[in-house]
């Protein structure tokens, strides 16, 4: 049953679609339009807009967007019911009921609650007499009460069942059990029997306040010395950060990035309140853009065997691609943060994070240590690989200053290291430059869509069809303009829907709202947000006519245009004024 539309319109009036971006970016005016690095890929320069008065984001980079709804999907990573109701909840509005929407947010929530009442059962174990090893445990690694219940941290007891007849009783079944990960099943009997025994307990909380994990840490030396809830409907490993829920109240200004749990929780616990810790699997670029929401700059702290370092230099490009600026922390007296932090406190500890080095730093150490210096062969190749990764940087004068200091390490001039420094950025801008020759010398492409499953049959037709598309969106009357021009003209199927859909709303008096659109998926809405952006202009409606025309021609002749066509379109498009191109 789809949503009434009179109420979607409602919905997005009450959630300010600058209001709720702004509550995950930051966004800074300019002009009519909201500007912000974008969350949903790694960008340093904001490409990500929003546009209050027409109800709708859109990233020029990764070419998302859609309205207020399709916002809140991606985001959170929810479905279309699910993300109605995330915002009729914001707005105090009451969902007209769907089955699809009963059936899917309706399990998500027995899950969410199942996994609430599980972390009470462990928090409670721990100060029961079952739970004695893990308090002694947290004892000895220096955790306070305060800290456990900060945490929620609590002990798994050394049963089979404890925790499958404490649910029981609570009146979850077997089967939320095993889809809450909660349990495993035995592949003698049938069986299902408590996955986390005799292990403290860590809830892994998401930024929304919902208990949607465990971490375990054994009290022996069995294996694995973690073990973590497997993926379910509502946990994702690759999405989610350890004590994210806490330090995204931080007021210090950068994020702690650390490996363990015990780590982020010794660096709460001594007064750093920015520490996060992946769960259980290496940095990924949705952790990366999960952080960039919050900070914009990160501070690395991994071991420092070569598992730690070989993780660290995978870590520092997806930061940086997500916008965000990379220290990096080398631990020293000490194993970890936890370690060091119980050794000799936070103020010595304060020290070292200003000590921190640039990532620039630390990656030509690493380079450093792969050659003997004494050796002039492996100096040769030390200066080449060096001169390639200074010639990154993005001004000359850091360019210059690390160039200087590789010269001094390798003992050559400052002069003869600027040289090959240069040649390689000169490499390096050749091969930007060809790659992109390629695409500008494919025009049709270019007017192509970006989605492999949105594709223009008749490219030349689709561009007038946008034209069309974002002139009645944003004034509607100009339908009168373009009497005769009916959806069964166009040639893009998508363009056809929306073209038909806002004569409907029009003969029925409403406004033309992204958020009034129907039966469009997540890409689709993304795709009309971004032709809505482009065409932002003033409407012309000689210009609109001309577009009217070329469509009914085209659906005529049903002709695929040839690149020479469709750039003299573009040509004649753009002497008309009033439609950006």
């Amino acid at each position: 049953m789809p949503f009434p539309p009179s109420f979607l319109d409602e919905l997005a009036a009450r959630n300010p679609i600058e209001e709720v971006v702004g509550q995950y970016v930051n966004l800074k005016r300019s002009g009519s339009n909201l500007f912000g690095l974008c969350p949903f890929h790694g960008e340093k320069t904001p490409s990500f807009s929003v546009s209050p008065d027409k109800g709708i984001y859109y990233c020029f980079g990764c070419h998302k967007g859609g309205s207020v709804i399709n916002f809140e999907m991606e985001i959170e990573g929810l479905s279309y019911p699910d993300a109605v109701r995330a915002l009729a909840k914001r707005a105090g509005m009451t969902v007209p009921e769907d089955e699809q929407y009963q059936s899917r947010y309706r399990r998500q929530e027995r899950l969410w609650a199942l996994n609430k009442e599980a972390a009470r059962f462990f928090h409670g174990a721990l100060f029961q007499p079952e739970g004695a090893a893990g308090l002694e445990y947290a004892g000895k690694r220096g955790m306070p009460k305060s800290t456990l219940t900060k945490f929620g941290i609590g002990f798994a007891p050394d049963s089979w069942d404890a925790l499958c007849k404490a649910m029981e009783a609570k009146g979850y079944t077997r089967e939320e059990m095993q889809a809450s990960g909660l349990v495993s099943v035995s592949q003698k009997n049938g069986r299902i029997y408590d996955r986390f025994r005799n292990r403290l307990m860590f809830p892994i909380i998401d930024v929304r306040g919902n208990v949607i994990g465990f971490g375990g840490r054994v009290m022996d030396n069995s294996t694995p010395k973690y073990l973590n809830s497997p993926e379910t409907e509502i946990f994702n490993k690759r999405k989610n950060l350890f004590a994210l829920n806490l330090a995204k109240k931080t007021r210090l200004g950068y994020m702690i990035l650390v490996e363990g749990y015990m780590d982020a929780v010794a660096l709460h616990q001594y007064g750093f309140d920015c520490a996060v810790a992946s769960l259980g699997t290496s940095l990924t670029e949705e952790h990366a853009s999960l952080l960039a929401r919050y900070t914009q700059q990160v501070i690395l702290i991994y071991d420092g065997d070569e598992a730690g370092q070989n993780a660290t230099q995978r870590a520092i490009p997806m930061l940086e691609k997500a916008g965000l600026q990379v220290k990096v922390l080398k631990m020293r007296d000490a194993k970890d943060p936890d370690e060091y932090l119980r050794k000799f406190g936070a103020d010595r500890f304060r020290i070292l994070l200003e000590e921190s080095s640039n990532r620039v730093e630390y990656q030509l150490k690493a380079i450093q240590k792969k050659y003997d210096l004494n050796i002039d062969e492996e100096r040769v190749n030390f200066i080449t690989e060096a001169a390639d990764f200074v010639s990154t940087l993005a001004s000359a004068v850091q360019r210059e200053v690390y160039g200087n200091r590789v010269a001094e390490a390798a003992k050559i001039s400052p002069e003869a290291m600027k040289i090959e420094v240069q040649k390689a950025y000169k490499r390096r801008l050749s091969r930007e430059k060809r790659k992109q020759e390629k695409i500008d010398l494919a025009p049709a492409r270019n007017l192509q869509t970006q989605s492999r499953q949105i594709r223009y049959d008749n490219v030349k037709s689709a561009a007038a069809e946008e034209r069309v598309v974002a002139a009645v969106m944003k004034e509607p009357a100009l339908l009168a303009e373009i009497p005769e021009l009916t959806p069964e003209e166009f040639s893009a199927p998508i363009l056809a829907k929306v073209f038909s859909q806002q004569l409907q709303r029009h003969r029925e008096g409403q406004d033309a709202t992204l958020t009034g659109l129907t039966d469009f998926t997540s890409e689709e809405m993304a795709h009309i947000a971004g032709i809505l952006q482009r065409y932002d202009g003033p409407v012309n409606a000689q210009a609109l006519r001309d577009c009217a025309r070329t469509i009914r021609v085209e659906h005529q002749t049903g002709n695929v245009r040839t690149e020479e066509d469709i750039m003299a379109l573009r040509s004649r498009l753009q002497e008309r004024k009033g439609i950006k191109q």
